[in-house]
């Protein structure tokens, strides 16, 4: 099980790269919960800070495909440092914006946000289309898997660090060091990128330079899988942070997330030194069993009902997480043409943020009316239709080429 692993310790520049791209993406997990709390103590309005949180979220959807795209035909080094560069300067205004402008202008936060999230660098995009130019056969499946679970840790470690920048310095430290760490993290990325030989991108493949990759129905159907298991994972982020509120003890919200996130750690790794083609529609349809767990356990099913058994039960359902990302995330990357992996991550990141945005307005109306159970169920089905998907999703049928790969 850990040859794979061991490969992936053979191939060169690549422990570096990978550690590098989650220092370049930890910012992501920890600026929403910082920018939250600097925007309620601005406006003294959570609602507006969801607003000004959202208007970053969008920014960063929209913009995929188009960074991704231009990572595909550029440099990554030029995009990395424009990007990186107008990112962090759009989080330092953010930050300052409380101190100069009256609670009222509001909306210039919103502007900034979204014109920030514009301009987030594409580490995740370069990240993945960089794997088939590194690693094939079981190392690929695997630096996949491991992305996945890395990512997972990073859900983890991002927040915690915000709050505690929040609790013990101001919600203005917090953001700002997420701004330095995007900005760090970018820059030692880019030279991680440059060391391994893949500044330079990828042609596209001759029948596939023009059109577009929507046009490509495997990949579509792939991308709408994502999307599937997005709304099902931030549904029940939702409704563990609900289910904790209406408990009266916001903190176990935390200690629950960070269960659900140890268990997707530890099923990645393990998946990870899995060998052979990873069987998609499976690992989709284990995710939708472990969130489906949690609805007899849950209220109103379950009344009163248990921390204990609500944390076992994330603990065993997010053994599924990781590895079903890990799976999604290699299939586009195998059904995206050569020259265009970026734009594809970047579709997938436009996805992604389509997906939380549908799911979070029916999951709260579901807590509101029916209850905690009531989302959860809404999750599960989700995930069914991203199994029922997954199953429909052909196999990758475009290769880095040779030389590439060697690179």
């Amino acid at each position: 099980m850990l040859r794979p692993y061991r490969q992936l310790a053979g191939v060169p520049h690549l422990v570096s790269l990978l550690l590098w791209s989650m220092i370049g993406r930890v910012h992501l997990t920890g600026t929403p919960l910082a920018l939250s709390f600097l925007v309620a103590g601005w406006t003294g309005s959570y609602a507006l800070a969801g607003v000004v949180g959202g208007a970053l979220t969008l920014g960063l959807g929209v913009a995929g495909p188009l960074r991704g795209r231009a990572a595909d035909r550029a440099p990554a080094s030029k995009l990395l440092l424009v990007t990186g560069g107008l990112y962090a300067t759009g989080i330092g205004v953010l930050g300052l914006l409380p101190s100069v402008l009256p609670r009222g202008a509001w909306p210039v936060a919103v502007l900034v946000a979204f014109l920030t999230g514009l301009c987030t660098p594409p580490v995740t995009q370069l990240t993945r289309a960089s794997y088939p130019r590194m690693a094939k056969g079981a190392a690929q499946q695997a630096v996949y898997t491991v992305e996945a679970s890395l990512q997972e840790f990073m859900y983890i470690v991002g927040p915690m660090m915000a709050a505690v920048l929040v609790a013990f310095a101001s919600p203005r430290t917090a953001i700002w060091v997420c701004g330095v760490l995007a900005l760090a993290g970018t820059l030692g990325f880019l030279f991680a990128l440059r060391r391994a030989g893949l500044d330079e991108p990828v042609p596209a493949s001759g029948s596939h330079s023009g059109r577009s990759l929507l046009a490509e129905s495997g990949l579509v159907k792939a991308l709408v899988v994502a999307t599937a298991t997005v709304m099902s994972l931030v549904t029940i982020d939702m409704v563990i942070i609900a289910w904790a509120r209406d408990l009266g003890q916001p903190a176990m919200a935390g200690v629950l997330t960070a269960v659900w996130g140890v268990g997707s750690v530890l099923g990645g790794l393990v998946v990870g030194g899995f060998r052979g083609e990873p069987r998609f529609a499976l690992r989709i349809g284990l995710m939708a069993a472990g969130i489906a767990a949690l609805i007899p356990v849950l209220p109103p099913v379950m009344t009163p009902s248990s921390p204990w058994l609500i944390g076992g039960v994330l603990l065993v359902g997010g053994l599924a997480i990781a590895p079903a990302i890990a799976a999604n995330n290699a299939r586009i990357g195998g059904l995206a043409p050569n020259g265009r992996k970026a734009e594809a991550f970047g579709w997938m990141s436009m996805a992604t943020t389509a997906g939380a945005a549908m799911a979070l307005p029916t999951a709260g109306w579901l807590l509101d009316h029916v209850g905690p159970a009531a989302a959860a169920g809404s999750a599960a089905l989700a995930g069914v239709i991203g199994t029922l998907l997954a199953l429909r999703v052909p196999h990758g049928t475009h290769e880095v080429a040779e030389a590439e790969t060697s690179a």
